[in-house]
């Protein structure tokens, strides 16, 4: 098994957990919370990765990251750096592809929420910010963390936007699952065998953590 590529992937799982911590958790609250009549465009969007094929969102993000494309040019003039078969690259491409797997739990998690405690720690003059820290993120974290075991899981074993935006270049863009897939096409069964076999592990313990998880989240 290649640990050049297993260290990368876990790299970029991680900070794309993080990221989608910290731009998903506001975002889900707002969905939630809010009674704009518009707010299924915006979970039309955020849901979009769940149908969209990788190879498409991969194609249009390569197109977008390019010398001539919005986010290729920005970087490039701002940065002085390309995206395309970078770190920052599939980076770009893994968080918009995992979006859904983080702020649609959070969204649930939010909405299946006692509102009641809510006001009344509103009522006691507890501000919004402490009443979010203390009260809310309590409530549903059960939620909030199945997201981000989904999302960490997701991103681990993502292969199409990757390859599509980051190409296959040992220790900058080659992941776990672009090294199994090189495996077998250069008839290497048994690395790659070793390495799906991680993978198989990996996700039913996933799978095994959500579904405790969901159980607490229900008997809470």
């Amino acid at each position: 098994m290649e640990w050049g590529a297993v260290w990368l992937t876990m790299r970029l799982a991680t900070v794309v957990t993080a990221i989608l911590f910290l731009v998903g958790l506001p975002l889900a609250y707002w969905l939630a919370m809010t009674r704009w009549r518009g707010r299924f465009l915006v979970e039309a969007i955020v849901a979009l990765p769940l149908v969209l094929p990788p190879t498409v969102l991969g194609f249009y993000l390569l197109l977008a990251m390019g010398p001539q494309g919005p986010l290729g040019f920005v970087a490039n003039r701002l940065f002085g750096m390309r995206l395309p078969f970078t770190f920052t690259g599939i980076l770009i491409g893994a968080v918009l592809f995992n979006l859904p797997f983080a702020v649609r739990p959070f969204t649930a998690a939010f909405s299946g929420m006692n509102l009641q405690l809510i006001e009344a720690s509103w009522c006691l003059g507890v501000s919004r910010f402490e009443t979010f820290r203390r009260v809310t993120l309590p409530l549903c974290w059960p939620g909030i963390l199945t997201g981000l075991i989904l999302t960490f899981a997701h991103t681990v074993g993502e292969f199409g936007v990757v390859l599509m935006v980051g190409g296959n270049i040992p220790g900058v863009t080659r992941t776990l699952s672009i090294s199994i897939y090189d495996s077998v096409q250069g008839l290497d069964y048994t690395s790659a065998g070793k390495a799906a076999s991680v993978l198989l592990a990996f996700s039913f313990i996933v799978l095994l953590v959500t579904q405790w998880l969901g159980q607490r989240g229900e008997a809470t």
